[in-house]
């Protein structure tokens, strides 16, 4: 069996795909020691190279634009090359996070409006600012409409904290979300889909020491405490399961995924995003929720492994 593991990019997630690869890479060779496992650089010359003679299966492990958008995954499909996860079309609405924010469950994500950068050019940023802070009030999140790794993301508190946190979330793609921010428990929920079957991981409670989950503090090593599973009650454990995978089958994905939310004090479930290719580091909530349910990152990639292959002969 060959198998391609996916990682690099072109992009500013980069580094953590790289990480993710590595980690992943070196779990099958344990758990699949007969397999030939190919840690392979996207770079502009691999699409060249690729065909369905190449390799049994592919793992796409490229975060961000390219990797979890529908570009890579179109390439594989078009050439015919069996794949680990989401399907172009599903990858693409969950990538973006107006479309995903709109689709699953009415009333699950927080209040928000999205914005291309063409439109504070035309109507004037003070006037589209004041209109959109009077509606949402603060504390808001500012973030790009596409990316991860919290790159481009800033919480404000106040009014002055929000045009810097446009020019920085700009910088990562022309649309951002403007989104009312929650204040509560932030959780992290993998779902896992072995033969047909879906499974909820225990939820990863995130707490961040500075408050905000951005970049530094998703992979500087003691930036953020984790408790897996999360110190909810039992009841709420098993409805955030639940919700992540609701979210899951709302927005049409498939082996794996993770779910972000954020639980209030009242025990409402908010919406924040969807990972169709989550980080699969040291630092990262896929192989934590993994070893908290009894499992290893080698089993269950392997698992995923052997239904790619099937779901595609």
């Amino acid at each position: 069996m060959r198998i391609a593991i996916l990682s690099g990019g072109l992009n500013a997630e980069r580094d953590v795909s790289l990480r993710s690869g590595r980690r992943v890479a070196e779990a099958l060779r344990f758990e699949i020691p007969k397999a030939e496992i190919f840690e392979v650089d996207l770079n502009a010359d691999f699409l060249d190279s690729l065909s369905s003679d190449s390799f049994d299966v592919v793992i796409p492990l490229i975060h961000g634009v390219i990797g979890e958008d529908a570009t890579l995954r179109s390439m594989l499909e078009l050439k015919g090359i069996p794949y680990i996860g989401s399907s172009a079309q599903s990858s693409a609405r969950a990538f973006d996070k107006g479309i995903s924010a709109g689709l699953v469950p009415t009333g699950s994500a927080p209040q928000f409006v999205v914005f291309p950068q063409s439109f504070f050019r035309e109507m004037g940023a003070p006037r589209i600012l004041k209109s959109v802070i009077s509606g949402i009030g603060l504390p808001l999140i500012v973030k790009p409409i596409n990316g991860g790794s919290a790159f481009g993301v800033r919480l404000c508190a106040s009014v002055d904290q929000v045009a810097p946190a446009l020019v920085d979330a700009f910088g990562y793609g022309d649309r951002v979300m403007l989104q009312s921010a929650v204040i509560g428990t932030e959780l992290a929920v993998t779902v896992i889909e072995v033969d047909g079957k879906l499974q909820a991981l225990p939820p990863v409670e995130v707490v961040p020491v500075s408050g905000v989950y951005d970049f530094d503090a998703r992979y500087t090593a003691g930036a953020t405490e984790f408790f897996v599973p999360a110190r909810l009650n039992s009841k709420l454990i098993e409805q955030v399961c639940a919700y992540a995978i609701l979210v899951h089958v709302t927005l049409g994905l498939r082996d794996i995924s993770r779910t972000d939310v954020i639980v209030d004090t009242d025990g409402v479930i908010w919406f924040l995003e969807v990972n169709v290719s989550p980080g699969m580091t040291e630092t990262s909530l896929v192989p934590q929720a993994i070893e908290s349910a009894g499992m290893n990152v080698g089993a269950v990639f392997g698992s995923l492994v052997t239904q790619a292959i099937s779901r595609d002969h």
